[in-house]
């Protein structure tokens, strides 16, 4: 990925890298799937793509338009988020079972019903679960807030590394759906155990994930995992305001919270998602004795 420009090297940062290694990883794997009309070449070219798109910021940073290419490669990678996600609904034709489902289903409903969790949420009547649903809407919006934070507490020299940890924690979650094709809990087993309360802000959410949403897999919970790693980066990238990763988190468990009362995932993708959170947490810990707090641009 090294090109130059005069003496100036083109140098990718770590979250591009770790992008084109996702993106070159569901390459090399699709030919193991059967892909929707079996195009498995489409996973090849949009690694392509995605390696040029960078090499061009990159080569554009090394002009004469210095900020202007450095804040667009602040932005480039949280966008391309969206082409990761559109890109595992390719993994919808995979042939599933509902063995999962029918696990997963059960212990929801002892958590939901038995231990009293969707009574205690609509025991206020719409505010709880107006609330929640709100929370799960704007987990679409955490990766630019994690950088528009930084950028407002004059921190954007390290927003790279903030929005590697986001999407270490997000494109983990990804790699992991083509091997565990499964539905969530509203497809799958239709008004059943379904929240009693309807808002607004839940029928927002259902269209948006009706219409725009992939169906390859909800295991594990991206929801969680990006909204966990999303509060771990703040930890580790504004220590000094620790209010912003103590807001984050708190609202990550709320967010976990919601996608089980609403039925967008099982409590199992739940967990699993906050499993995988732990990667980039673990990688912040681990940062300091593997030498990697340079990779990283931790303070």
């Amino acid at each position: 990925m090294n090109a130059k420009l005069g003496a100036q090297p083109l140098r990718l940062r770590s979250a591009e890298w770790l992008l084109v290694i996702y993106f070159g990883y569901i390459g090399a794997i699709a030919p193991r799937f059967p892909l929707e009309t079996r195009l498995s070449w489409r996973p090849f070219l949009v690694e392509v793509l995605v390696c040029v798109l960078f090499l061009a910021l990159a080569y554009g940073e090394s002009s004469e338009h210095v900020k202007l290419f450095s804040i667009m490669r602040d932005w480039v990678s949280v966008a391309l988020i969206l082409l990761a996600y559109r890109e595992m609904d390719w993994f919808s034709a995979l042939p599933r079972n509902f063995d999962l489902e029918l696990r997963w289903v059960e212990w929801d409903r002892t958590i939901l019903c038995h231990w009293g969790l969707q009574r205690a949420i609509e025991s206020l009547g719409a505010v709880g679960p107006m609330f929640l649903e709100l929370c799960y809407l704007l987990v679409y919006a955490v990766a630019p807030f994690v950088v528009a934070v930084l950028y407002f507490q004059h921190r954007r020299a390290r927003v790279n590394g903030a929005v590697f940890l986001y999407l270490l924690g997000t494109l983990l979650a990804y790699a992991l759906f083509p091997y565990f094709p499964s539905d969530p809990p509203r497809v799958a087993f239709g008004i059943s155990d379904m929240p009693n309360i309807m808002t607004p802000i839940r029928q927002l959410n259902l269209w948006l994930v009706s219409d725009f949403g992939i169906h390859s897999s909800v295991f594990p919970s991206a929801h969680v995992s990006s909204a966990f790693s999303a509060a771990w980066a703040l930890f580790a990238f504004l220590p000094e305001r620790k209010r912003y990763g103590w807001g984050m988190l708190i609202y990550s468990v709320s967010v976990a919270v919601a996608t089980v009362y609403g039925r967008y995932h099982y409590a199992a993708d739940t967990v699993a998602g906050m499993a995988v959170s732990l990667v980039p947490g673990f990688t912040i810990l681990l940062a300091r004795p593997l030498r990697l707090r340079g990779l990283l641009g931790l303070p």
